[in-house]
């Protein structure tokens, strides 16, 4: 038996047993067949370990670290490798005994194994002569040659130029029949007596869960094979892990009774996994355990009330923390270095009431992407030091998660009227592609292993009208239907309900009268936007809705629902939010963005053209009138909870309501009742929607202990005696896993596809 160096290879022939392996082409050749078998790349990695130690137990565990190393691979893709090894050596007959397994420890080569020498070209053996014996070349012939090798490359040449003439039409003429390019190509097939079916075109990405559960927040190893997400579960929420193709998934660390774990990343190095920790008692903390599960150690404390978001810095030693609130607040994006425990911030330009989430390292660990202000924001990039922040997009819009693909690209989630998408976005260019994803939103892409995960959510969102003050009350379920409504708003009369749905297949304000479904008619032509509910007049005639038209550019739009009517207000702002109505109809308060892309609430004259700005206030982010007291409330963007200001906005009646809550993500998920109490609809310990009174008696309600409520905006009755919330009547939330798309061909692609066969034939 030939001993040898696995990592330089004598010859590039191995034979095991009766076969022969060639390693470039990853070929086996085996006896009594004249079919040639082709193992993958891991294959020949555990054959060559194997073949090192001939007649040698090896286990399990040293053939991960020499084949699969720093990553964490399941079983299954190590038996896998040996089945088809001694599917190959078996030449057919599987009786022959090529690979032993040792039970519970590893596997035994049991063949002998020896480097083969290359096979020997002789063609030309003793064709060759000493130079002193050749004669001379005639002077005729050189010159012949000369000429021919001349004509030859002008030939070649005028080839060249033709091919690229041709190239450049044909790119012409593909540029201007694009749009004859249908979609369904390959699926309907014409065939001599007509077209046939062929079948549904199979969608890009596979689900690889499918549990009734609600499983989201996914992260990526680095080499793509294994994704760990959270599971939700009523009220709490646990992590499980499991490989991206269908094996089943198994929990990743057991937890102690009532706390929820959250956000887990994975390291550099694929060994350990970063999450947080939530505890019934609104304590946190980030957690570093091993991906293998055991017992994990603390990293930090965090607050519990509000966003959280953190990530590896590439060299897997520190924490990227994006900005943080409560007891351990801190504006702007730090790190964390996990062996001494030390604080270190980045300087970058950032605003007082920016809020900037997820930060992360680009793989090449020259920049850091993140999103600021998630709620109504934008992505942004930056050098790694701080230096040259800048924008990248510019909709103020919902981030439903975000992740790099390579240094320059990214992929982020964003809320589109009622559901959520995926985007491509070139971070040197700023273009903006739609994946063509539909309800898709936290990506997650690995470093290494060309795998994007994310997680797919269909929920069906239904109305209902919520007795409060009375728990054996059922609540009763208004305008039935299959699709996504949200945003029930109830006129001042308590007879008329406006709501967001895309049960028309577009998504569009719809009106009706409560009770009388055969009222139910859709707004025709206005496209509104789902990050701001409406607001009525006191008059319950008409409706200010925040939309935006087709080209896209947001607007406020005055609503006579009943009518069907509608028009654009001229607001004089560079992008409007939201606008409500005053107790003096020639007044309205706006919620807008400015130039300089900061928040805020304005009020505005509207019987003098332009209208006149009449006062305003910095870093709003959601307005109510409270009309029995007088006040204007609002949520702020750079932090949770309440505040009150006079009507007209003056700087010394301002005044906080409640610390907290609101939090941040649910800026919108309040209300004001008619006596002037405010209503807070968020997830409570025991209760999925519960609905508690933040500025009044402190009395609490379960809506709900099964069914999530719609975070973007419900109602009271005037009288007080109901609420009119959207629940989550079905869902699905699953992950799905794709291969990472290639970047779109150039248009003159062709041209450069044929240089390379230009430069041989010139050589």
């Amino acid at each position: 038996m030939s001993s040898f160096d696995i990592q330089t290879p004598a010859t590039d022939r191995l034979r095991i047993g009766d076969c022969v392996v060639v390693l470039s082409s990853r070929e086996v050749h085996a006896p009594n067949t004249h079919k040639v078998h082709r193992i993958t790349p891991k294959s020949v990695g555990v054959l060559l370990v194997l073949a090192r130690r001939a007649g040698q137990v090896v286990t399990r565990d040293e053939l991960f670290a020499e084949v699969w190393p720093d990553t964490l691979p399941t079983n299954d893709v190590l038996t896998q490798a040996v089945t088809q090894l001694r599917k190959v050596f078996a030449g057919g007959d599987e009786a022959t005994p090529y690979i032993e397994t040792i039970a519970k420890t590893g596997y035994r080569l049991l063949v002998p194994v020896a480097w083969e020498q290359e096979p020997q070209v002789t063609e030309l053996q003793g064709l060759e002569e000493p130079a002193s014996a050749m004669a001379p070349v005639p002077t005729a012939s050189v010159s012949t040659r000369s000429t021919q090798r001349r004509l030859r490359r002008y030939v070649l040449w005028a080839i060249g130029v033709g091919l690229l003439l041709s190239t450049v039409l044909m790119a012409w003429l593909l540029w201007h029949n694009a749009a004859a390019t249908d979609a369904i190509d390959g699926v309907v097939a014409n065939t001599a007596s007509g077209s046939r079916v062929l079948g549904s075109p199979q969608r890009p990405y596979r689900l690889i869960t499918s549990t009734a559960a609600y499983e989201t927040q996914p992260n990526l190893s680095p080499d793509g094979s294994l994704v760990v997400f959270a599971r939700e579960d009523a009220t709490r929420s646990s992590l499980w892990i499991q490989s991206t193709g269908n094996a089943t998934a198994s929990r990743l660390l057991p937890a102690p009774e009532g706390v929820s774990d959250r956000f887990p990343v994975w390291s550099p190095n694929g060994r350990q996994i970063a999450f947080a920790r939530f505890h019934p008692d609104g304590a946190c903390e980030v957690l570093l355990v091993s991906a293998t599960g055991g017992n994990p150690r603390r990293a930090t404390r965090c607050d519990g009330t509000d966003m959280l978001s953190f990530d590896w810095s590439n060299d897997g030693r520190r924490l990227l923390f994006g900005s943080m609130t409560g007891r351990y607040a801190s504006a702007g994006i730090r790190l964390l270095e996990l062996d001494s425990g030390r604080w270190s911030s980045i300087a970058y330009a950032k605003g007082v009431d920016d809020f900037d989430y997820a930060p992360r390292y680009s793989p090449d660990g020259r920049q850091i992407g993140f999103v600021r202000n998630p709620q109504v924001g934008d992505m942004w990039v930056m050098d790694a030091d701080g230096r040259n922040a800048r924008r990248l997009t510019n909709d103020a819009a919902e981030i439903r998660g975000w992740t790099w693909l390579v240094a320059g690209e990214m992929v982020f989630g964003r809320r589109v009227d009622s559901e959520s998408r995926l985007y491509h976005l070139d971070v040197g260019s700023g273009v903006l592609r739609d994946m063509g994803l539909d309800d898709a939103q936290s990506p997650a892409a690995s470093r290494h292993g060309g795998n994007l995960a994310f997680t797919r959510d269909q929920p069906q969102v239904a109305l209902f009208k919520v007795p409060l003050g009375s728990a054996d009350a059922a609540p009763q379920r208004l305008f039935a239907s299959s699709a996504r409504d949200g945003q029930p708003m109830i006129a001042p009369d308590g007879k008329q309900l406006a709501f967001t749905s895309d049960r028309s297949g577009a998504f569009a304000v719809w009106w009706g009268r409560v009770g009388q479904p055969d009222t139910l008619q859709m707004i025709e032509g206005l496209r509104p936007e789902a990050r701001q509910p409406m607001t009525w007049s006191a008059d319950s005639r008409s409706l200010l809705v925040s939309g935006r038209d087709s080209e896209g550019v947001p607007g406020i739009y005055e609503v006579v629902p009943e009518e069907g009517h509608w028009k654009r207000l001229p607001v004089p702002v560079n992008e409007p939010l939201q606008a409500i109505y005053g107790p003096q109809a020639d007044r309205l308060w706006v919620i807008e963005r400015d130039d300089a892309q900061r928040m805020q609430l304005s009020l505005f004259d509207r019987t003098q053209t332009p209208w006149k700005r009449v006062a305003t206030l910095e870093g709003a982010s959601q307005v109510r009138f409270d009309v029995t007291g007088n006040r204007l409330l609002f949520t702020r963007l750079a932090s949770g909870g309440l505040w009150q200001v006079a009507p007209d906005l003056a700087a010394a009646s301002i005044k906080p309501v409640q610390a907290e809550v609101p939090s941040r993500w649910r800026y919108r998920s309040w209300a004001v009742a008619a006596n002037g109490a405010v209503e807070y609809l968020h997830i409570g310990n025991t209760c999925t929607s519960q609905l508690s009174s933040i500025d009044g008696d402190g009395a609490s309600q379960c809506l709900d202990d099964q069914r999530f409520s719609s975070g973007n905006g419900f109602s009271l009755s005037p009288s007080g005696d109901a609420a009119y919330v959207a629940f989550v009547v079905a869902d699905g939330g699953d992950i799905g896993v794709m291969r990472i798309p290639a970047r779109p061909p150039r248009r003159l692609i062709g041209v450069a596809k044929w240089l390379p066969w230009l430069g041989k034939m010139l050589s």
